[in-house]
C-alpha cells in the first residue's frame, strides 16, 4: 500500500516487467471483458465484468467457502455484481465498500430491501440506495464475524498471489476489518477472475498482501494450500497518503488506534 505498488510484487521487481505483464493481461481480458459505463476499457481504473462471470459465480457459490458463510464481504467489482445480487436471495448480508472506499461502506441486508430491488440494490447506484452506511465502530459493534472476503483483481497466479490494478483496496480492507477484530487470519478469500487473468509467473506477496484461499473461473476452481494473510492491520508508515486523504475508513481506524486492542506479534 505505498503509493507506487501493484497488489503484489512480480518475479522481478523492475517496472517494466510489471508493465508487460499487465499490458499481456489486459490485451487478452480486452478480448472477453465488458466495458464499463464510466471508463470504457480502462482496467486500470475498475475491475471488468467479462464473458463467462456467471460460470464462475456458480463455482464459487457451490463452495464450501460459501455454503458456510451468512455474513460476506464483497467487493464493488464489476465481474461480482451477479454475485452479489445472487447472494442477497440467499438471504445473507452483504458487507461492501464504494468504488475507492471514498465513502466507506454499505451493508446490505435482504431483511431490509424489498425483494423486487435486490437487483438494483446490487449494483454501485442501488447499493447506497438500499443499503445502509456502516461506520467502522458500528461495524465493529453491530456486525457478526464476517465469513467470508470475496475480491475481483486485475490478474493472480495460481498460488493466489494477486498482481492488481496498483490500487490496493482490498489490502486496506482487509486490515481495518482485521484491525477491528471481525475477521482473522483463518478468515478465507476468494478472487472470481476470467482464466486469462490467471498467471504462471512467480509472484511474491509482501506484508499487507492478502493471499487468496480459492480462485473461480469460468471453466476452474483452485485452491491455495497455507495462503499468507496479513496480521499487521494497516501499515501506517507505507500507506499512500493520497488514501489517507480520501478514504474516510482509513482515518476513522487512524483515531481509534489508541483504543484498540494491540496487535499479537
Amino acid at each position: 500500500m505505498h503509493p507506487d505498488r501493484t497488489d503484489s510484487s512480480a518475479h522481478t521487481d523492475h517496472p517494466e516487467h510489471k508493465s508487460a505483464v499487465r499490458e499481456r493481461v489486459f490485451a487478452d481480458l480486452r478480448q472477453v471483458a465488458f466495458p464499463d459505463s464510466r471508463f470504457h476499457y480502462d482496467f486500470g481504473e475498475f475491475i471488468t465484468d467479462f464473458v463467462g462471470s456467471s460460470a464462475a459465480t456458480d463455482r464459487l457459490m457451490a463452495h464450501r467457502f460459501y455454503q458456510d458463510a451468512q455474513c460476506i464481504f464483497i467487493t464493488p467489482d464489476n465481474c461480482i455484481e451477479e454475485l452479489r445480487y445472487r447472494t442477497l436471495c440467499e438471504g445473507k448480508q452483504i458487507l461492501m465498500t464504494t468504488y475507492s472506499i471514498k465513502r466507506g461502506f454499505w451493508l446490505l441486508d435482504p431483511a431490509k430491501i424489498p425483494k423486487d430491488r435486490y437487483l438494483y440494490a446490487a449494483t454501485l447506484d442501488g447499493m447506497e440506495r438500499h443499503g445502509t452506511p456502516m461506520s467502522l465502530a458500528q461495524i465493529r459493534s453491530d456486525l457478526p464475524t464476517l465469513d467470508y472476503m470475496i475480491t475481483g483483481t486485475g490478474a493472480i497466479n495460481e498460488q493466489g498471489v494477486r498482481f492488481g490494478k496498483g490500487h490496493g483496496f482490498f489490502d486496506a480492507e482487509w486490515g481495518m476489518l482485521y484491525r477491528i477484530g471481525k475477521i482473522s487470519a483463518a478468515t478465507p478469500t476468494a478472487a472470481l477472475v476470467h482464466d486469462c487473468q490467471v498467471l504462471t509467473e512467480t509472484l511474491y506477496p509482501e506484508v499487507f498482501d492478502t493471499v487468496a484461499d480459492a480462485i473461480f473461473t469460468p471453466t476452474r476452481t483452485i485452491e491455495v494450500a497455507n495462503p499468507h494473510k496479513p496480521r499487521c492491520g494497516i501499515v501506517w508508515d507505507l500507506l499512500d497518503p493520497h488514501m489517507l486523504a480520501t478514504i474516510p475508513p482509513l482515518q476513522e481506524l487512524q483515531a481509534m488506534e489508541a483504543s484498540l486492542p494491540p496487535l499479537a506479534a
